[in-house]
């Protein structure tokens, strides 16, 4: 089975969601917080298992454009200057799908960074 494809991206600033549509019918609506703070770049992701950064006070963080890559991905561009890693459309989906999961594992690690004990 080969990966979704999205069909429609679409950037609603004032409620700072990024909407995307696939070919499997999926629809994701992925606050821009979420997608700067899970970026796949490498200074997010680091170059290796455990080389992850913990990125902190992206809350009101805007996108400023949504650039295509080839037929496989988009590059977005953040209001504070991040614009590196791109995210495949297998990558936008898993986001969409996991997203539950991974936001509350990203906020027990923000809360964890904030409050050390």
């Amino acid at each position: 089975m080969s990966d979704p494809i999205a069909t429609e991206i679409k950037v609603r600033s004032k409620s700072r969601l990024l909407e995307v549509s696939f070919s499997d019918g999926s629809r994701f609506e992925l606050p821009f917080e979420y997608l700067r703070v899970h970026s796949p770049s490498a200074e997010v992701k680091g170059h290796g298992p455990g080389q992850e950064v913990l990125v902190l006070g992206k809350e009101a963080v805007g996108v400023r454009a949504v650039e295509p890559v080839g037929q496989y991905a988009v590059k977005i561009v953040f209001d504070d200057g991040h614009d590196t890693g791109l995210f495949t459309w297998r990558y936008l989906h898993e986001l969409g799908r996991e997203q539950a999961a991974n936001w509350e594992r990203y906020q027990k690690r923000r809360l964890s960074a904030l409050n050390p004990q």
